[in-house]
């Protein structure tokens, strides 16, 4: 079973049976309007150098391991974590640059961390991405993928489930899209969470044939 926390914008927490903690994109949350993640990390994965993704020090542990914008394959504390390259734009990084996209395998589950990926994804990361249980993909455009894409890349991909992430929330200064839009573009059921955590264990994702948006409240 992973327990998984969402921190606001791009940032998530995945928390393990064995009580490691993986964080995904960390922001400080006073520079974007939100709070801070409450969160100490035995991980830290930073899909990117950008301050609403790379604040490290905001959630790392004394001697956290950290990885930010690394691409290959690493065994950190015995979690395996890939990185594969990607861009933060449709120019392969001539506008915003580099974006590497974090696939976790813990407790039997793969998870896979868009970060701010700017374009549709090509057969051939899909080819080494493989299957996916759960994906964070951005819907909210201007930096990353719109809502429309967004959707294409949830097809591409097919997880079982599917979390939106870095779009509009209450008091984030960042001028970014809401959820709506890749709402009632989704082809899959949604089930919208009343709070910032979800529980999820292998018996407990969909068929492998389906797809299940994940909505969590932001606090």
């Amino acid at each position: 079973m992973v327990l998984i926390k969402w921190h606001g914008h791009a940032c998530f927490e995945v928390i393990d049976s064995r009580g490691r903690s993986i964080v995904f994109d960390p922001h400080d949350g006073t520079s974007i309007g939100i709070s801070p993640p409450r969160a100490k990390a035995d991980i830290v994965l930073s899909s990117h150098k950008h301050f609403d993704h790379d604040a490290v020090s905001v959630v790392a542990k004394p001697g956290a391991k950290t990885l930010v914008e690394k691409e290959g394959v690493f065994d950190v504390n015995g979690i395996r974590v890939e990185g594969f390259l990607t861009y933060h734009d449709k120019s392969m990084g001539a506008l915003r640059g580099r974006n590497v996209v974090y696939k976790v395998e813990v407790d039997g589950l793969v998870l896979l961390h868009l970060g701010d990926l700017g374009h549709v994804v090509t057969e051939d990361l899909l080819e080494k991405l493989g299957s996916i249980d759960v994906l964070f993909v951005p819907v909210g455009g201007t930096f990353t993928i719109d809502a429309k894409e967004a959707v294409t890349v949830v097809e591409s991909i097919r997880p079982r489930i599917a979390i939106p992430m870095h779009y509009k929330i209450s008091g984030l200064r960042l001028p970014i899209s809401g959820i709506e839009d890749f709402l009632a573009r989704s082809k899959w059921p949604v089930v919208k969470v009343d709070k910032s955590e979800y529980e999820v264990t292998k018996e407990s994702l969909p068929e492998r044939d389906q797809t299940v948006v994940v909505v969590l409240r932001y606090r």
